[in-house]
């Protein structure tokens, strides 16, 4: 699909959603971001819907600020994806252990570890765990200091929402293990921490939102805000990379002799230092994942849909991104008033998941049609493998 401008704003707006479906609160919500003093660009992504201060599914590119609702609360959200030597051959008509035994390794919703994930016996293959921890020590918010117990002790969980662990199963038949999460009760809190702080900031003022108050370059609380995102983004990554680990021992002793091919790991909430038109710019993708030429990211639909392995086309006009998933369509409250544990099941149906009324508003009906997402943004990636879900875990 055609990338379409609006050029009426300060910068400009390119939508790879049709204009005339997009929310108004979400057009208005867009328009407000581009018309910000700092704001190089901004790209629409297919699955974009109305979020706090910023949209869902929006890419943008400022000179010298950030806006940290635009990055959105759960900092580093997103996702991870492992191809394995299993085929669906090899596994039980039955696949109800096979979520129970993911369940007691990965703690989800509001749980937790009882202690600790000994990092250093688990293979993750990621380094620098003392230098991380120690890093811990230097963020901002006081109140979030007092809990390092707490968020050791969440590293390796899964959390709720739209949050999932996934086995799939590719078109060649190719099982493929899957994970959606981010930097849990932490990256909640900074993230709360920094916004209230930006909203006192004099140059936030006479914003047309609030929300979109942003931290600028060469200001104490522009360094504040960048030490304690980063630091939050890499806690999301490592806790993925944790549960991955978790996973595969699941996995490991449900079917003994089992091979996997490197992990793909991408953020869809986040911030980056990027270069774009010339210009050294900061990028936020809240809900979107970089697309550059090659890059391999992971678009997921709902739970009873597909999701997509897809390799970037590095669009520059998109600030080489594509968008994090198929999108909600309507709000939790919506879909509890709208469906019930009876369409859940229907929806649902041949996946091994939780049918209750606690994640009724996960059903798929909630969300976008992800095939006419991924139509729509054709020339950001082109698919690498379809995956279908048979295991779901939500928290």
């Amino acid at each position: 699909m055609p990338f379409q401008t609006i050029s009426d704003t300060a910068a400009p707006l390119r939508l790879w959603a049709d204009p005339t479906t997009v929310d108004e609160r979400a057009m208005e919500q867009l328009r407000n971001v581009a018309a910000l003093p700092w704001t190089h660009a901004v790209a629409v992504m297919p699955d974009v819907h109305v979020g706090i201060g910023a949209t869902v599914g929006s890419v943008i590119a400022m000179r010298g600020a950030v806006a940290p609702a635009a990055v959105g609360v759960d900092i580093g959200c997103g996702m991870t994806a492992q191809l394995t030597s299993l085929r669906a051959e090899h596994l039980p008509d039955d696949l109800a252990k096979l979520r129970s035994a993911i369940e007691k390794a990965v703690p989800v919703g509001m749980g937790l570890h009882q202690h600790s994930v000994d990092v250093d016996h688990l293979n993750t293959g990621l380094r620098g765990w003392h230098r991380f921890w120690s890093d811990f020590d230097d963020l901002t918010a006081p109140h979030v200091l007092r809990r390092k117990g707490r968020v050791m002790q969440q590293l390796g969980t899964l959390g709720g929402g739209n949050h999932f662990i996934e086995v799939c199963l590719d078109g060649e038949g190719r099982v493929w293990l899957m994970l959606h999460s981010g930097s849990r009760g932490v990256g909640n809190e900074l993230a709360q921490y920094h916004i209230a702080k930006a909203k006192d900031l004099p140059h936030n003022a006479d914003l047309p939102d609030p929300d979109l108050a942003v931290f600028v370059t060469g200001e104490p609380t522009m360094d504040a805000y960048r030490r304690d995102l980063f630091w939050a983004q890499d806690y999301a990554r490592r806790n993925r990379a944790v549960m991955m680990a978790l996973l595969r021992d699941v996995v490991r002793k449900q079917f003994k002799k089992v091979e996997f091919e490197p992990e793909i790991s991408c953020h869809h909430n986040y911030v980056a230092e990027e270069r774009h038109d010339g210009q050294e710019l900061l990028v936020t993708r809240k809900g979107a994942i970089r697309a550059g030429a090659g890059d391999f990211g992971i678009i997921p639909g709902s739970m009873g849909a597909s999701s997509f392995i897809v390799q970037g086309l590095g669009s520059a006009p998109a600030l080489q991104s594509a968008s994090h998933g198929a999108g909600r369509k309507m709000s939790r409250n919506e879909a509890r008033r709208r469906f019930n544990t009876r369409d859940l099941a229907e929806q649902t149906k041949g996946v091994e998941c939780r049918k209750d009324n606690g994640v009724v508003d996960e059903i798929p009906a909630a969300y976008k049609d992800i095939d006419e997402v991924m139509a729509q943004q054709s020339d950001l990636v082109t698919v690498v493998a379809r995956l279908k879900q048979i295991v779901c875990v939500k928290g």
